[in-house]
């Protein structure tokens, strides 16, 4: 019989970064007036996973989306979607790459409001001259419980109701990521659950990746990992958060009370 103890198994890899930012730094004017946004923020956002970034205001959680989504750009540093990066990208390719690759959620609703429901869920296509997936059209429609609502426009749905066209119109494009900017601010707290739940399901059910800036240790309890950012660093993260070990890490951090909207 062979003494030889059996080897340790093997853990299964980390699936591929999402997203990555590599000694992101942002930068805004000069002199007097230069204020460093970010500074040196290296962080990987995981296929497949819920990831929420908290703060105090002006801690760069905002611009660490903007900056990571390309829809500004970085001083110094590096941001990634999946292993395209950003800086060297043309207007036209960058263009393209927003359009086909991510999905936008934001606290302002964002809908035309001459279009249907149907009609807004579906530009983004429409904007790239392709025609929508129906059989994924349908299950983002189903998930977001808008089947009965797809012929209204804007002004004839509640603010919960526009927030779920908004999340099925970052859904449609199948994106490689989703970045959603406090995407339960202007909602009441059961539309908030709602929309947070679709999040939620669209991570489990459907393998989508989503990052959200939030400053509800509520809405982050939704998430798989809380990032915290402190005067444009990563200064901490929580795995599996709840409301309550959120609302202590931000304690400890020092980053006061925050404000628990839906």
């Amino acid at each position: 019989m062979s003494t030889q103890a059996a080897a340790a198994p093997v853990p299964a890899p980390a699936p591929p970064a999402a997203a990555r930012a590599t000694g992101l730094s942002k930068v805004y004017g000069e002199g007097e007036t230069r204020v460093v946004a970010l500074d040196s923020v290296s962080v990987e956002f995981g296929r497949g996973r819920f990831t929420a970034i908290m703060g105090p205001s002006g801690s760069g959680k905002s611009t660490l989306m903007h900056c990571m989504a390309g829809l500004d750009s970085v001083s110094a540093g590096s941001a990634r979607i999946g292993d395209t990066e950003l800086s060297g990208l043309s207007d036209r390719r960058l263009t393209r790459l927003r359009r086909d690759s991510v999905g936008f959620v934001f606290q302002a609703f964002n809908l035309l409001p001459t279009l249907t429901a149907l009609e807004n869920i579906t530009l983004p296509l429409a904007i790239a001259g392709r025609r929508p997936d129906r059989e994924w059209l349908d299950t983002v429609v189903t998930t977001v419980g808008l089947s009965g609502r797809l012929g209204h426009r804007p002004a004839q749905l509640s603010g919960g109701q526009q927030q779920r066209v908004a999340v099925a119109r970052a859904l449609v494009t199948r994106p490689e990521i989703v970045f959603a900017d406090e995407p339960t601010g202007n909602l009441d707290s059961r539309s908030g659950a709602e929309v947070l739940g679709f999040l939620r399901y669209s991570v489990r059910e459907l393998g989508q990746t989503v990052v959200m800036v939030t400053h509800d240790p509520v809405a982050a309890a939704y998430a798989d990992r809380v990032v915290f950012l402190t005067d444009g660093r990563v200064t901490d993260e929580l795995h599996a958060p709840t409301a309550d070990t959120v609302l202590h890490r931000m304690r400890l951090l020092g980053t006061g009370s925050p404000v628990t909207a839906g």
